[in-house]
């Protein structure tokens, strides 16, 4: 049995008999505490009172936690440091000074695993991740003998993380220093928009965010600093942090790379650029927003090889994508792809758009933007200030004699309305409509005043889709699973099922995830299903019918993934719900 659970029966906090009949349920000793404090029988906050009071009277060390993956070091360091009367800093929060840390080495900084702050006159703020180490504070101490030294708390994960950020910025300071004396020896803002060095930076930039596998490239000032973020696997990853004086002459290299108004901070602009990244050449399409302390400079990193991919490689199961394949040789219809921004349905409409392209059909996408240039298709931009929206794109490309058609999202009733006449008077239309399951849209497209019998008539297949995180393979772990998140599930999960969760590692910064793929759910129209559309039946009957014609919601193939081991349980409830 562990220790704080052996510590809290002698102390009389949680009864042998507890213990016991857990014990007796077959469950893993030491995920007794887990369960005890799951079912309420003891709360989390009483725990973390226990082994912080221990670690006061120094009968426990800070490091214990470590081997308690349900105990959050956030919520012990919160209460240890309102018990001392110290700073509980959320690093992620606040805009610190990072000039401080190059007054002292990273060698430094890390051995004692401390990171300066702030600093005023008096006083110099330092996050130490153990409050209680005295030897590591009166280190730091001598390394900053000018000033005192006032103790903060942040977490250890918080800490390291942002150390690997000064050494990054280490990384470039060359670069950097360039950059400045580039600036400073130059007086025009034309010389100052051609300096190398800038275009040196961005190209670090651009290459780290790339192998980092990120989707969209966040370029953004603040009150003290320039943070580029890149979106790794769906989530925003601070990459690099330089000091501000290097915002002003990135933000307009980047603009006039994508022939953008430099002098126009005043208002959101649109562009895009192409470059090579390593040997591979990259669109990125670029967006500005003023904010409080200048633009907001976003490049969405568009892949050209990502158009090609095939839908089977982009995570369909086999099931789903035979029942996309029969919609997409249907000779006319209208295919829907549905879910939230950021769930990869433009990916899955150009992944049908490699299925459809061949030299016989005329097939013409209307598009907004357009993301990925092909061949043998026919692509049109929309531009509302010409007068070119969705809608009059439709019209006009009826009148070009085409086979099927794409058309990037369904925004509007006007819209939905031509595609649909599309779709019945004999092309096959492909759209994005944004709706959580297959079978709600259904029922926005009645909202939007199509009617029923129009619907049926139109419609072959609807496919919903999330993407959700894969796990990382380099540190890949079996995870046990609570009884209560099991309930949920318990139809879809054969007895004596693994599951498995990534610890985090190096290979994955951390975060047990690696690489996304998709988990959809493919709703075939069949003639039953369509005869319940024309009589305006509701979910529930539409629902019973699909499953009875083989239908596989999303959920259930997100479980599918889990218990092949392709993701957690976590993050399959997290999405699919």
């Amino acid at each position: 049995m562990d220790r704080i659970t052996s510590d809290l029966l002698a102390n009389g906090s949680i009864m042998k008999g507890q213990v016991d009949r857990l014990i007796a349920k077959g469950l893993d000793t030491n995920l007794i505490l887990r369960d005890i404090t799951l079912s309420g029988f003891m709360t989390m906050d009483r725990l973390i009172r226990f082994i912080v009071d221990k670690i006061q009277n120094g009968v426990y060390d800070l490091s214990i936690i470590d081997n308690y993956d349900y105990i959050e070091e956030k919520d012990v360091l919160v209460k240890l440091s309102e018990e001392q009367n110290l700073l509980f800093l959320d690093l992620d929060s606040i805009d610190m000074d990072y000039k401080l840390t190059e007054r002292i080495s990273l060698t430094q900084l890390k051995k004692y695993s401390v990171l300066p702050i702030s600093e005023d006159q008096m006083s110099i703020t330092i996050a130490f991740c153990d409050p209680l180490d005295i030897e590591a504070q009166e280190s730091v101490q001598r390394l900053f003998s000018r000033k005192l030294i006032k103790v903060a708390v942040a977490t250890k994960k918080q800490i390291a993380s942002y150390l690997f950020k000064v050494e990054l910025k280490d990384s470039v300071k060359g670069l950097v220093k360039k950059i400045r004396d580039e600036l400073n020896s130059i007086s025009s803002l034309e010389e100052q928009q051609e300096a190398s060095s800038i275009l040196l930076l961005i190209d670090v930039i651009l290459n780290a965010c790339i192998k980092g596998r990120a989707s969209d490239v966040h370029v953004e000032p603040t009150e003290k600093n320039c943070v580029i973020r890149g979106r790794i696997d769906g989530k925003l990853t601070e990459v690099f942090i330089f000091e501000k004086d290097i915002y002003p002459p990135l933000a307009s290299r980047l603009k006039l790379l994508a022939n953008l108004d430099i002098a126009e901070k005043r208002k959101p602009q649109d562009g895009r650029f192409s470059t090579l990244v390593g040997d591979r050449e990259y669109d990125f399409r670029i967006s500005t927003l003023p904010i409080l302390y200048g633009e907001s400079i976003v490049m969405r990193v568009l892949d050209k090889q990502k158009a090609l991919v095939k839908l089977e490689k982009a995570g369909m199961d086999s099931i789903s994508y035979q029942k996309l394949l029969k919609g997409l040789g249907a000779p006319y219809g209208i295919i829907l792809v549905t879910g939230p921004t950021g769930s990869g349905k433009t990916t899955t409409l150009y992944g049908a758009l490699n299925e459809l392209r061949n030299v016989e059909d005329k097939v013409i996408t209307v598009e907004d933007p357009v993301e990925y240039r092909m061949n043998l298709i026919q692509q049109v931009q929309v531009n509302p200030k010409v007068g070119l929206s969705f809608a009059d794109a439709l019209r006009s490309i009826l009148r070009q004699d085409p086979d099927k058609i794409m058309i990037g999202e369904i925004r509007d009733a006007e819209t939905l309305e031509i595609a649909i006449k599309a779709a019945l008077t004999g092309h096959l239309v492909i759209s994005t409509l944004h709706t959580n399951d297959s079978i709600s849209a259904i029922t926005r497209m009645v909202d939007m005043g199509i009617p029923h019998y129009l619907i049926s008539g139109a419609l072959v297949a609807i496919q919903a889709q999330r993407l959700i995180r894969k796990i990382c393979t380099y540190c890949k772990v079996e995870e046990k699973i609570t009884a209560s998140a099991l309930e949920e599930i318990h139809q879809y999960v054969p007895q004596h099922s693994k599951f498995y969760t990534g610890k985090g590692c190096k290979e994955c910064n951390e975060t047990g995830y690696m690489g996304r793929e998709m988990i959809c759910e493919v709703l075939t129209i069949t003639d039953k299903l369509s005869s319940l559309i024309a009589k305006g039946a509701s979910n529930e009957a539409l629902h019973d019918q699909a499953i009875k014609d083989g239908f596989i919601g999303i959920l259930e193939n997100g479980v599918n993934k889990a218990l092949e081991g392709i993701t957690s349980l976590e993050e399959i409830l997290k999405v699919a719900k």
